[in-house]
């Protein structure tokens, strides 16, 4: 807008300035011109033909220059077999006219004769009473003069059109940046919104943009609204199915036929299946309250003690940034965590370190143990559902696949690496920070 604004002025103030000095210098060598015609008219109405022809002034003409040579100011009477009669300022020069021609009227003409002085030449053919010939009489006047009003009239008009579209593309870009600043507020305040300060655009706002942010409030209400919906649902059609797994599960322990041991599997599977979907819908629903705020150590330290009651034998220490917040939401965050540090109790060799660090714009834990760990090649296939690399040990085969769901979900990430301290695995999660 601001570079449209600029090029449309500039042509405008461009085009008009160049129209503007055409009429005033039009105008002001008009003027000149005039000054000069009124010369030549008195040099006429004073110039008589003498007793042998020739021609010659009653009065003199009243202007000193004519009297100085090279003064810049010229009269010059020609016709005939005559010496051209001319004035003293000529001295020994003649001025002489373009192209041979007969001017009824006066004409008016720029002439470069004399090569150290520009002239402005006005002449007229007149027969004077008594005489035959048609006698051309010249006034001519050095431009010098014209060319300094001419030049006074562009410098001060050329800096004048510049300054004025100077001004003028000023107030475009500060019309611009002013009539769009509203939108500047609407963007901070959906900033705000993805970055879990706010829920809604509150901040009051032009009348301009105010629908436009109504219908993004009602939008986003919209859309939670939708989010929960569909989160209740897949809460409920999990817990639906479920119960009846779960009896199935039950029914088939109790019997060692082959029907019983692929119900019993199936319905493992399905269990699993219900459990990894039913996490996701959680995280989903709750990932869309953006003003999610969970401090890292606490989930930590609660998290800690639950598994230390499940494995007492396993020593759990840990360390870090006690202040470090997630924008993840406490529910989810313990789950994370919960599944890290129960595979680290479960399959490590007895000892879990835990480390809560920031990184940037990430919040970094990592979980360490002093198990066998896992080799390169099965750190890609353990984020699989279902897989086990220990099935001598009991679980779902859930646990990371879910943990990467998860802190997918909320824009994290996990890797699996060697622990260089305990020597078993180390995972770090990586979670976006408060």
């Amino acid at each position: 807008m601001i570079a449209i604004a600029a090029i449309w002025i500039s042509v405008l103030l461009i085009g008009g300035g160049f129209a503007l000095d055409r009429v005033l210098t039009s105008a002001i060598t008009r003027n000149f011109d005039t000054s000069l015609e009124y010369v030549l008219i008195a040099m006429i109405r004073s110039s008589e033909i003498g007793p042998e022809g020739e021609v010659r002034q009653i009065e003199p003409l009243g202007d000193q220059r004519f009297l100085e040579p090279y003064s810049g100011l010229y009269w010059q009477i020609s016709g005939g077999n005559q010496e051209p009669y001319r004035s003293r300022s000529l001295w020994e020069r003649t001025l002489k006219a373009p192209t041979p021609h007969v001017d009824d009227e006066i004409h008016t003409y720029d002439s470069n004769q004399f090569p150290d002085e520009q002239l402005r030449v006005l002449e007229r053919n007149v027969i004077l009473p008594g005489s035959n010939v048609s006698w051309r009489f010249q006034i001519a006047q050095s431009r010098e003069a014209l060319d300094v009003q001419i030049g006074a009239v562009r410098s001060t008009l050329i800096p004048s059109l510049a300054l004025l579209g100077i001004g003028l593309i000023i107030l475009a870009a500060l019309q611009t940046f002013y009539g769009l600043w509203p939108l500047r507020h609407i963007r901070r305040a959906i900033a705000a919104m993805r970055g879990g300060h706010n829920r809604r655009v509150t901040a009051p706002l032009p009348l301009e943009v105010q629908p436009m942010v109504e219908e993004l409030n009602a939008l986003l209400a919209h859309n939670e609204k939708q989010a929960e919906e569909a989160r209740l649902h897949a809460g409920n059609l999990a817990h639906a199915l479920k119960t009846p797994l779960t009896v199935l599960l039950n029914s088939a322990s109790g019997s060692g036929t082959e029907l019983a041991e692929t119900i019993r599997r199936e319905a493992a599977t399905m269990q699993r299946q219900v459990e990894h979907h039913l996490a996701r819908a959680r995280a989903v629903g709750r990932r869309g309250a953006a003003q999610a705020r969970s401090n890292v150590w606490d989930s930590v330290d609660s998290v800690s003690r639950a598994i230390a009651r499940l494995y007492p034998d396993v020593r759990l220490d840990a360390d870090g940034d006690k202040a470090l917040v997630t924008r993840v939401e406490r529910q989810d965050l313990d789950e994370l965590i919960g599944n890290l540090l129960e595979n680290a109790a479960k399959y490590g060799g007895g000892s879990v370190f835990v480390t809560v660090l920031r990184d940037g714009n990430e919040a970094e834990i990592q979980v360490e143990d002093d198990g066998p760990g896992i080799s390169p090649v099965d750190r890609v296939r353990i984020f699989d559902r279902g897989v086990r690399l220990d099935s001598g040990k009991p679980g779902t085969g859930l646990g990371l696949a879910i943990v990467r769901d998860v802190a997918e979900i909320y824009g994290g990430s996990i890797a699996l690496e060697e622990s260089e301290d305990l020597g078993g695995l180390l995972v770090r999660l990586r979670l976006p920070a408060g």
